[in-house]
């Protein structure tokens, strides 16, 4: 996790051959919101793209490092203070070269937050 406490995962679900639905709390209360926004904190978006890619080397069991983002499209804002608790709807995909194709909604409530497609390419270490 590049953010210490940023987040806990509450629950994971495997809904299909390639489908996961995982549920996040947000620590309301992280440094990053002190400043993003002072009084009227907000998700910040690269956070959001961060904890993806978090959950995806979770079930890839892989380090991954971006390659491309494609149709990134924040719907609606996050804040940590009214709604803390997010449902990540991940459809984590891996080609025959290796590369990992994530297509992702984020929601609070029924609201959605967040889409975006994404490619990661594994890393050795």
């Amino acid at each position: 996790m590049v953010l210490k406490d940023f987040y806990k995962v509450l629950s994971e679900e495997k809904t299909g051959d390639s489908k996961y639905t995982i549920t996040i709390l947000i620590n309301e209360k992280h440094e990053v919101f002190k400043g993003h926004f002072p009084g009227n904190p907000i998700m910040p978006g690269v956070c959001m793209i961060q904890i993806i890619k978090e959950l995806t080397e979770a079930i890839t069991k892989s380090t991954l490092m971006i390659q491309t983002l494609a149709n990134v499209k924040f719907m609606a804002l996050i804040n940590p203070e009214a709604t803390p608790e997010l449902r990540l709807e991940l459809d984590v995909t891996t080609t025959d070269e290796g590369l990992v194709k994530v297509k992702n909604t984020t929601y609070f409530n029924d609201t959605v937050a967040l889409k975006l497609n994404n490619v990661y390419k594994k890393i050795d270490l």
